[in-house]
């Protein structure tokens, strides 16, 4: 028997890690995209809880979750966790939106009293049946002063440049944006 014959034999029976191991996974990560900056926005912003729904949270990339199923891309990976990776990406183009603010994270060594606090639900970051992006999260705004909280539903679609993951992650880029320009105007409400 030939070298190649045993090692498929072996692969097959699930005998050999390394004859038969999965290439390394791909690595992506979302992109801060800039917006138009604003110069009113409380100074001190802190982002509190960014929640994904329990399907997104993984390592591979939703690719879809139309018709009852959540598709995967088995070796498409973020490159950190989700929602960590979000809290991020809000911190950045916030920052760059309100330059004027000090935006904070409350998982981050900063640490100040906050004039304003955000909560992020995302229900939903992939694409639908055209191949199109959808974001959809509920953002909840609090402000020092005020005992009511400024609520709002979001959804965006946003067409991918591009078929597959090479698309889908820079429109998901984009949605995020969008939503971060939604959270500025939350902001600027008060």
């Amino acid at each position: 028997m030939t070298r190649r014959a045993l090692a498929g034999l072996l692969c097959a029976l699930g005998l050999s890690i390394g004859a038969c191991s999965s290439p390394d996974p791909v690595l992506y990560t979302i992109a801060p995209v800039n917006g138009a900056a604003k110069t009113s926005g409380p100074p001190i912003i802190v982002i509190e809880r960014v929640v994904v729904a329990k399907y997104l949270d993984r390592s591979q990339i939703v690719q879809s979750s139309e018709d009852y199923r959540v598709d995967l891309k088995s070796n498409d990976w973020w490159g950190e966790p989700l929602g960590t990776m979000l809290r991020r990406i809000l911190q950045q183009e916030l920052s760059q939106r309100l330059p004027q603010s000090a935006v904070l994270s409350e998982t981050g060594a900063v640490s100040a009293t906050p004039d304003a606090t955000i909560d992020v639900d995302f229900h939903r970051l992939d694409e639908d049946k055209s191949g199109s992006v959808v974001l959809q999260a509920q953002a909840s705004v609090s402000f020092k002063n005020s005992k009511t909280p400024v609520l709002r539903s979001f959804s965006f679609t946003v067409p991918s440049p591009a078929p597959g993951v090479a698309g889908e992650v820079p429109a998901i880029s984009t949605a995020v944006a969008q939503l971060a320009d939604g959270l500025v105007s939350m902001l600027a409400s008060r």
